[in-house]
């Protein structure tokens, strides 16, 4: 079993290696991407400076905590993207028979499919949210849990959109809901929870997981809170589990589409 599991780590981060060379080999638009995502995420702040000139405190949270909360949204997103684009185009994947390449191999079907594509400017969402960190005050402490943050946030990203992309083995046309839950994933990260209130506030940490990936370990890092580390822990490893689930139970009712194709 251990053996199986690490040939299979093996192969993604194989899988995640070429998929970055591939990225390179035009390294003046790899680097351009990554500029300019930067670029894009600090432009995005001038609206938070003039707000905060107006006033000091917005939903809770201070200037550089908003930024902390823009670095991690970043973070996460860069993660997610970077190493597992294809895991939001999982539907399309579905309806179109291409997940018939991934069938015949060895390894997991699942992480085969997520890992066959790298975004080159989710990199510069990832230097910009550990950027944000040196913003906000650098501490071991502080980068240590932004680091595990950023994973356990990338993964609840990515798992939901397993999660919303797999329905297409259930549903037909379902890429509108995939496409509109993981866009709310993103939309909402970037906004101080504490402006949130009632209804809305619960689907941010139930339905639409935004809290969990993005809300409760900024808490946790200014508060240093242990108990909230732990549950974003837990509460990560269940959506990981879920999502798994949900796609194996999915891919019993998959109909090959006879589609003839090969990873390259």
């Amino acid at each position: 079993m251990l053996m199986v599991v690490k040939n299979q780590i093996r192969c993604t981060l194989l899988a995640l290696k070429y998929g970055i060379m591939k990225e390179m080999l035009n390294r003046t638009s790899f680097i351009s991407n990554v500029l300019f995502m930067i670029l894009n995420n600090a432009s995005m702040l001038i609206q938070w400076l003039v707000l905060y000139s107006l006033k000091d405190n917005i939903g809770g949270y201070s200037f550089k905590e908003v930024m902390l909360l823009w670095g991690l949204a970043a973070s996460t997103y860069g993660v997610s993207r970077a190493f597992f684009a294809s895991a939001f185009k999982l539907s399309d994947t579905i309806n179109k028979g291409k997940l018939d390449a991934f069938l015949v191999q060895p390894k997991s079907v699942l992480l085969n499919a997520i890992t066959t594509h790298v975004s080159s400017s989710a990199f510069g969402d990832i230097i910009f949210g550990f950027a944000m960190v040196f913003f906000y005050g650098f501490s071991l402490r502080v980068f240590l849990l932004f680091f595990l943050f950023t994973v356990t946030g990338g993964l609840i990203l990515v798992s939901i959109a397993i999660i919303l992309g797999s329905l297409a083995f259930f549903l037909e046309n379902s890429e509108i809901i995939s496409d509109n839950g993981n866009n709310l994933m993103v939309h909402f990260a970037t906004y101080p929870d504490g402006i949130f209130k009632g209804v809305t506030k619960i689907l941010l940490f139930t339905l639409v997981p935004v809290g969990l990936a993005n809300y409760l370990p900024i808490q946790a890092i200014i508060e240093f809170n242990i108990t909230k580390i732990v549950f974003v822990l837990l509460v990560t490893s269940f959506i990981v589990f879920l999502a798994n689930l949900v796609f194996k139970i999915g891919l019993k009712k998959y109909a090959s589409t006879n589609l003839m194709s090969a990873r390259v």
